[in-house]
C-alpha cells in the first residue's frame, strides 16, 4: 500500500511542479494518502470510474486541489454539492484548512465512505452529510450559512443556482467544475438568475504536461453572487 502512495505522491509532485503550484509537503502527502484511500474503497463501492483508477491523480486529486488557487481569499464556509467520493471537497479541505465545509451527497454509501476518509485523514474542518441539498431539512439546518458553493457539476448551472440560493449568505461565490461548451447552459442560468450575478468568470483549466491547450475541455465557472 505504501508503494502505491509513494507513486501517487511522485505523480502529484510532478503535476504541482510543472504548473508552478507549490502546496506544503504535508498537504501533498495527505492528497496522496487520499488517492490511496479512494482506490482501495473503490473496490467495494463505485466512487470513481474504473477507467479513472490509473489516472486518479490527474483526473481527481490534482485537479480538485489545483482549483484551490482560484478560491476567493475571504470565504469561510463551503458546501460541496454532490461530493461523490469527496471531490472536490476533500482536496479543498486539505489545501485550505482555514475554511470549514459540508460535503453533501444523496447516496448513503458514498457519504459513509467520505466520512471514513475524513476520519482517516484527520480533517477537522469538514463534515459529510447524507442529504439532498434541496430538502427542507437540509435548508432548515444550513439556510443562509455558506459563502461558497462548490460542485464538480453533473447538473446544469441553472439547477445549481436553484440549490444554492436558499443556502448562501448575502454575498457568496458559486464554483463549478464543468466540461465542454457552456454557452447555452450559461445563458439559461443567467436569464433566470441575472439579478443574483454580480460577476462571472470562466477559467480554462489547462495544465502541464497532459492538458497544455485544454484539449480536455475542462472549465471552472466562478460566479460572484449577491442576494
Amino acid at each position: 500500500m505504501a508503494d502505491k502512495q509513494d507513486q501517487y505522491l511522485k505523480e502529484l509532485n510532478v503535476f504541482c511542479w510543472e504548473n508552478g503550484f507549490n502546496p506544503e509537503p504535508t498537504r501533498t502527502e495527505r492528497l496522496a494518502y487520499f488517492a490511496q484511500l479512494v482506490v482501495d474503497k473503490n473496490k467495494k463501492i463505485n466512487l470513481i470510474s474504473k477507467r479513472d483508477i490509473d489516472s486518479i491523480v490527474e483526473k481527481h486529486i490534482f485537479i480538485s486541489a489545483y482549483i484551490s488557487k482560484y478560491l476567493p481569499e475571504k470565504v469561510t464556509k463551503f458546501l460541496d454539492i454532490g461530493t461523490g467520493g469527496g471531490f472536490p471537497g476533500i482536496p479543498l479541505a486539505i489545501m485550505r484548512p482555514d475554511i470549514r465545509g459540508v460535503l453533501a451527497d444523496s447516496t448513503l454509501k458514498k457519504v459513509e465512505a467520505v466520512k471514513d476518509f475524513i476520519d482517516k485523514l484527520k480533517l477537522s474542518n469538514v463534515i459529510a452529510e447524507n442529504h439532498r441539498v434541496e430538502s427542507e431539512e437540509f435548508i432548515s439546518r444550513h439556510g443562509n450559512s455558506f459563502d461558497l458553493i462548490v460542485s464538480r457539476a453533473t447538473v446544469p448551472l441553472i439547477i445549481l443556482f436553484r440549490y444554492a440560493i436558499p443556502l448562501i449568505k448575502e454575498k457568496a461565490f458559486l464554483f463549478a467544475m464543468k466540461g465542454g461548451d457552456l454557452s447555452e447552459e450559461f445563458s439559461k442560468a443567467e436569464l433566470k438568475y441575472k439579478s443574483y450575478i454580480k460577476k462571472s468568470t470562466v477559467y480554462d483549466l489547462h495544465y502541464k504536461p497532459t492538458n497544455i491547450r485544454n484539449q480536455k475541455g475542462k472549465k471552472l465557472v466562478l460566479l460572484e453572487l449577491q442576494k
